[in-house]
């Protein structure tokens, strides 16, 4: 009796706690459907720029479901301006490939399509092409791994998840003691509240975000191409981000197992957009979909800047996003504590 006495409350005390019952069994669904979405897109095809390519080789790559535009003269700034995977330029019986390499995974194959395609077209031995193949890559060489491309990604995800975290919870109990509560009579300004917290939250924030950048650099040897000051730039303004975000959602959480509960609805979903599978084969709504996530531009300019040695100036409209975003949830902020000042 006792046993079935406890299983009644804890059977009652769920079924009053919509929110979590909502949870339990809305957030599986919503990560499924957008696993199903990722695994089940259809594979881009890639993008090859030729030079001097005969008829028939270009025929022969078209039909190993490769795009080609031919042009008359081509570098790699071609391909990094046109945003080609890779740049074929035959001189005689010389092949010079160029791949932009951003995906490893993606390049080999490419590579292994066009010597394919020279092998069709072509009554020389497979020996022969691959010697005649001279390759250059714009992004790493041809040792890099896929983990060099998904490490910077990887940093970008970890300062987010637990900056949210710890400030979502930090901010909740604060609300939960009655401190904030108490703090909200008083003649202080909802925004001046926002501001303190965000700074105090923030400063630890500044810490963790330049042990993570600096022990990834210097102790796990990650790929470093540009600038790490750019690297720390970025994470910062991420950091901001996930600060805001976080406190704004603890406003809708009334204890710390609700405020973990939003993790599988807001942070889970962020990295299936960050660029660890290949969007541009998706379907277009799901492509929006990421340009909502701030995760998505935090992840592109730290792969442009660790992988790719580019530039602030090259990553502005990610940078900016991110501040855009930042701005807004600060803004959501401070109307969202007006539900709480009763006086």
């Amino acid at each position: 009796m006792r046993i079935l006495a406890l299983i009644e409350r804890i059977i009652r005390q769920m079924l009053r706690d919509k929110r979590t019952l909502a949870l339990l069994f809305f957030a599986p669904l919503v990560v499924l459907t957008l696993m199903y979405f990722f695994f089940n897109g259809n594979t881009a095809d890639p993008e090859l720029g030729t030079v001097d390519a005969s008829a028939k080789l270009e025929s022969a790559l078209e039909k190993a479901d490769i795009v080609v535009t031919a042009y008359e003269k081509a570098d790699n700034e071609t391909v990094i301006a046109d945003n080609l995977d890779g740049l074929l330029t035959v001189e005689g019986r010389q092949l010079n490939l160029i791949l932009q390499n951003s995906d490893p995974a993606s390049a080999r194959a490419l590579q292994g399509k066009i010597t394919q395609a020279a092998l069709m077209q072509s009554a020389a031995p497979a020996g022969a092409v691959a010697e005649n193949l001279e390759i250059k890559y714009v992004y790493g060489n041809e040792n890099t791994e896929f983990f060099d491309v998904l490490s910077p990604i990887l940093v970008g995800f970890f300062v987010f998840f637990f900056v949210f975290l710890i400030s979502g919870i930090g901010l909740l109990k604060e609300r939960i003691s009655g401190t904030l509560e108490r703090l909200l009579a008083t003649p202080i300004r909802r925004g001046e509240i926002v501001a303190a917290y965000l700074a105090g939250f923030g400063l630890f924030a500044i810490i963790q975000t330049c042990i993570v950048v600096f022990y990834s650099i210097n102790v796990l040897d990650m790929v470093m191409v540009g600038s790490v000051w750019h690297v720390i730039v970025i994470n910062l303004l991420l950091a901001l981000v996930a600060l805001s975000l976080g406190t704004l959602l603890s406003s809708f959480a009334g204890s710390e197992f609700q405020m973990v509960q939003f993790i599988p609805i807001v942070v889970v979903p962020q990295i299936f957009f960050a660029g660890i599978i290949p969007l541009e084969g998706m379907a277009d709504w799901l492509q929006n979909l990421g340009k909502v996530m701030p995760l998505y531009y935090a992840a592109d300019a730290l792969k442009s800047v660790m992988y790719k040695g580019q530039g602030l100036a090259d990553i502005r409209g990610d940078l900016l996003a991110l501040v855009i975003f930042a701005a807004v949830f600060i803004m959501l902020n401070v109307f969202a504590l007006k539900r709480y000042r009763v006086l």
